[in-house]
C-alpha cells in the first residue's frame, strides 16, 4: 500500500514540474494571440534557442571556476537565455510577422511554421555537435529531496526550482499586464488597435514589447529544462511547444492564469496517464488530447477563456 501511494505521490510530483515548465512556455503564445491574434508556432523554437543559448555561455563565455558556482552561473545563463530568446522573438516580429500584420489569416501561420522549422535547422547546421543530444551543465543544487510518506516521495531540487520559478514568473506577468503602463497598453492594442492608436500608443512598440516578454519567459523556462535533464537537443521546442500550445488552448488562450492552468492539467495527465492509463507512456500523449477535446466539447473557450460575443 505504501509503495502504491508512493509512486502515485512520485508521479503528482513529476506532473507538477512539467506542468509548470509547460505553463512558463505557454504564456508567451498566449501573450501573442491575446495581443494580435496570432498563434506564434514558432514559440516553441525560441524555447530550445533560449536552452542553445545559455549553453553556449557556459562552454565558450563562463570560465570553469565560475561554473562550479551554481549561485553565480544559474543567474548568468538565466540572463543570457533570456536575452537570446528575447533576440530570436523580437527579429521574428520585425522580419516574418510585421510584414504580414494585416494579411489574411492564413499566411502569418503558415509564416510561423516556416520560421519554426528555419530555426530549429539553423542550430541543427550552426551549433557544434547539435545533431544530437548535448549535455547541459548542473547550474543548481543535485540532489532530491525525499518527503516522508509510504516509501518516500523524491522531489528534485531543479524540480522546486522549476515549481516556484513558474509561480513566481506568472504572479510577476499578471502584475505586469494588470498594473504597469505597457501592461495597460497590451491589453487596449488587444481591444482595438485602431483606437489605441488614437489615444497615442504604438502598436509596433507594444507588439516588439510582447514578443521580447514572452521570449524572455521562453529563454528562462529553456535554462531551467536543461538544468533540470541535464541535456538539450534540437527537437525539444517542437515537442514542448506543442504541449504549451495545448496548454494554452486548454486553460483559455489569451488568458494568463488559464495557461498556467493548462500547463498543469497535462503535466498531471501525462505523468499519471502514462502511469496509470491503458497503453503507459506509448500513449501518454494520445491522453492528453482526449483531455483537450474532451474540455473544448463542452467548453470551447477553455478553463478561463470569455465566450466571445458577435454583434449583429
Amino acid at each position: 500500500m505504501s509503495t502504491l501511494l508512493s509512486t502515485l505521490l512520485s508521479q503528482i510530483v513529476n506532473g507538477l514540474v512539467l506542468g509548470s515548465l509547460i505553463g512558463l512556455i505557454a504564456l508567451g503564445y498566449t501573450m501573442v494571440y491575446g495581443v494580435i491574434q496570432l498563434i506564434n508556432f514558432a514559440h516553441g523554437e525560441v524555447f530550445m534557442v533560449g536552452a542553445y543559448g545559455g549553453l553556449a555561455t557556459s562552454t565558450y563565455l563562463l570560465p570553469a571556476i565560475l561554473q562550479q558556482q551554481w549561485y553565480i552561473a544559474l543567474p548568468l545563463l538565466l540572463v543570457a537565455g533570456a536575452a537570446v530568446s528575447a533576440a530570436a522573438a523580437v527579429a521574428m516580429e520585425r522580419f516574418a510577422y510585421r510584414p504580414l500584420r494585416d494579411a489574411p489569416r492564413l499566411a502569418p501561420l503558415i509564416t510561423a511554421l516556416g520560421v519554426s522549422v528555419a530555426l530549429q535547422e539553423a542550430v541543427r547546421v550552426f551549433y557544434p555537435g547539435a545533431i544530437s543530444p548535448l549535455p547541459f551543465p548542473r547550474v543548481f543544487v543535485e540532489g532530491a529531496y525525499v518527503i516522508p510518506i509510504g516509501d518516500g516521495v523524491p522531489v528534485r531540487y531543479t524540480g522546486v526550482l522549476i515549481i516556484v520559478g513558474s509561480v513566481v514568473l506568472a504572479v510577476a506577468l499578471q502584475r505586469f499586464i494588470d498594473h504597469s503602463r505597457m501592461g495597460r497598453a497590451m491589453r487596449a492594442i488587444a481591444q482595438d488597435r485602431d483606437i489605441a492608436r488614437l489615444m497615442g500608443i504604438d502598436p509596433d512598440r507594444v507588439i516588439v514589447a510582447t514578443f521580447a516578454l514572452g521570449g524572455v519567459l521562453a529563454g528562462v523556462a529553456g535554462i531551467l529544462y536543461g538544468a533540470d535533464l541535464g541535456f538539450v537537443n534540437i527537437d525539444i521546442g517542437f515537442q514542448t511547444g506543442i504541449f504549451a500550445f495545448t496548454a494554452a488552448v486548454l486553460g483559455g488562450i489569451g488568458n494568463i492564469r488559464g495557461a498556467v492552468v493548462g500547463g498543469l492539467v497535462i503535466g498531471l495527465v501525462k505523468a499519471l496517464g502514462g502511469q496509470y492509463l491503458p497503453g503507459g507512456t506509448a500513449y501518454d500523449y494520445v491522453w492528453i488530447f482526449v483531455v483537450l477535446i474532451a474540455v473544448l466539447v463542452y467548453r470551447p473557450q477553455g478553463f478561463f477563456g470569455e465566450t466571445e460575443r458577435v454583434r449583429a
